[in-house]
């Protein structure tokens, strides 16, 4: 399923409605409330001048918020999100899983996958290369680190735990972007290869799914073996 296009206002209305339907401790939630903020963020700077492309930096906002509405809609709909963010959505309820963690799968789905199909739309949709894009592509990242930064800051408990501390070295926003980037190129490349850039696309949807599973660990100890109970192969 394709969500519509809708403009930044529009964009910002939808997550603000989801924000007030959604449990708090919902893991889609979590990633929304971020989502929402960045939304808004971005928002503000193309009316203040901060893109030196604002028309196509508007465009790319809401292709990329498109596909992760798309998630949001194929879930309620009783289909299957694309792989990158079945983790998130089959896990959103998981016990034992911190706030932290759903936020920062959410940011891998969308930012490891949904940014480069959403860099290559909008390439399509306004007749643009990727080239003229990534100076304004790195502002946007320079937004999203800087919502990461402050969502790590409020949720991280202090002192964090060793177990949540080592889930979360599993992503890095500085390495998503470079990571991002890197597939635009490829994906770039291959655009008037359809079969290849699809299997492509469709693997890298696949590895970021798995990364977002691996994000949301439980952090619930394992129920210690009974000293009575048989292992496994006696």
């Amino acid at each position: 399923m394709t969500a519509p296009v809708l403009t930044v206002d529009q964009v910002v209305d939808r997550m603000t409605d989801l924000a007030a339907e959604l449990p708090p401790r919902d893991g889609v939630a979590v990633f929304n409330a971020m989502y929402l903020t960045v939304t808004r963020l971005v928002r503000d700077h193309l009316a203040a001048g901060y893109f030196d492309d604002p028309v196509a930096m508007a465009e790319l906002d809401a292709v990329f918020a498109a596909r992760y509405l798309a998630a949001v809609d194929d879930n309620r709909a009783g289909h299957r999100p694309a792989a990158c963010w079945r983790p998130l959505f089959e896990l959103r309820a998981a016990p034992g899983v911190h706030p932290l963690q759903f936020a920062l799968a959410g940011m891998n789905a969308h930012i490891e996958n949904d940014l480069p199909l959403a860099v290559l739309d909008t390439c399509r949709l306004t007749d643009r290369t990727p080239d003229r894009l990534h100076a304004d592509y790195l502002r946007i990242n320079a937004l999203l680190a800087r919502v990461e930064a402050e969502v790590r800051a409020s949720l991280l408990p202090v002192p964090a735990g060793g177990a949540l501390l080592h889930v979360l070295s599993v992503w890095s926003i500085d390495r998503a972007r470079d990571a991002a980037w890197a597939s635009v190129l490829a994906l770039w490349e291959l655009r008037r290869l359809p079969p290849a850039r699809d299997l492509v696309a469709d693997a890298l949807s696949g590895s970021v799914g798995m990364v977002g599973r691996a994000l949301l660990t439980p952090l619930t100890p394992l129920t210690p073996l009974s000293p009575n109970r048989p292992r496994s192969g006696d």
